[in-house]
């Protein structure tokens, strides 16, 4: 599954670092990222390929910012909460891409993903209906790992 998402994201040279569990870990050249990315086991449907991702942009300085494309367009103004096991985050974004609200933010739920069991994310779609993706995380710290790695061997 991870395979055939990338294959659809042009990128000018990928190199995979490799596949845990249901988790990818893979670079780009130009310009310089790094990232771990799954596609959920759940999602609500939806018109594109929902994943979730953690990614490194050695240049800007970010590492492990989460990225995750929902598998529906939210509601405008509507809650996008992330659960990570027992542990909650308010998440931030328009349409169906939501990111974390700032680094501290990414850094707890980058842990909490290292030592959890599943991931899940949930909304109000624009249509009003409420909708769940979720992720198993088996895997997810080891491609985080080997997504920090390949910046850091490539600068």
């Amino acid at each position: 599954m991870i395979v055939a998402l990338l294959i659809a994201t042009p990128a000018a040279a990928r190199d995979s670092l490799g596949v845990y569990e249901g988790w990818g870990a893979f670079r780009d050249a130009q310009p310089l990222r790094c990232f771990a990315i799954a596609e959920p086991v759940r999602s609500s449907g939806g018109k594109w390929r929902p994943f979730a991702s953690v990614a490194h942009f050695p240049a800007r300085g970010v590492r492990g910012q989460i990225h995750i494309r929902l598998s529906r367009a939210v509601r405008a103004g509507a809650k996008v909460t992330l659960s990570v096991d027992d542990r909650r985050a308010v998440m931030i974004g328009s349409g169906a891409d939501v990111w974390a609200p700032n680094r501290r933010v990414d850094a707890a739920i980058v842990s909490a993903m290292r030592n959890g069991r599943s991931m899940s994310i949930e909304s109000v779609a624009a249509t009003g209906s409420g909708f769940a993706d979720a992720y198993r995380l088996k895997g997810a710290a080891t491609a985080i790992d080997a997504a920090a790695l390949g910046c850091a061997r490539a600068r």
